[in-house]
């Protein structure tokens, strides 16, 4: 009965020593100091972007982080920074066949990202983000493109926040 208070005695204080280094959320791995974050709205470059693009990217990213981590945001002297440019988006035909035609097409979507860490400058980074979807050559752009949307963009958010928080 003893060695069963002692074990479980042990893990508790193992678990709360490795917490004051690093907390992990959802298989995330943050600093402790690390408790604010900030997403600047992201620009949108590419000519042929629909104008909200930006917005709707940087909120996916903010959501993504008030949802799978404990950060919390802020305007004022945050921890974290992203800061975003959507770069290119643009339609590709693709799988040609005979005829002229193609199978199908591809959306696709590329999101430059500058990560501050604003305890350590070492950690930044600046890095490109591409995710595409593709559709049926028969089918309008129009009546498709926020379904395509959604799913880059839920690709592209994971990826950016693997390479935040899980270093990916």
């Amino acid at each position: 009965m003893k060695h069963k208070y002692l074990i479980l005695l042990f893990i508790g204080i193992s678990i709360s020593f490795s917490s004051c280094f690093f907390y992990s959320f959802k298989g995330t791995s943050i600093p402790a100091e690390v408790d604010t974050y900030f997403v600047e709205r992201f620009d949108v470059r590419a000519s042929s972007a629909i104008p909200t693009l930006g917005q709707t990217l940087s909120e996916a990213l903010k959501d993504k982080i008030r949802n799978e981590s404990n950060l919390k945001q802020t305007e004022t002297d945050p921890h974290i920074e992203f800061k975003g440019v959507v770069t290119d988006y643009y339609i590709s035909s693709e799988a040609p066949q005979a005829g002229e035609t193609t199978a199908f097409n591809r959306l696709t979507i590329t999101l430059s990202v500058e990560y501050i860490y604003h305890l350590d400058e070492k950690k930044n980074w600046k890095e490109n983000f591409r995710s595409f979807s593709d559709f049926g050559s028969n089918v309008n752009l129009i009546d498709v493109q926020d379904d395509l949307i959604d799913a880059i963009q839920e690709e592209m958010i994971e990826k950016i926040f693997n390479k935040a928080f899980n270093d990916w």
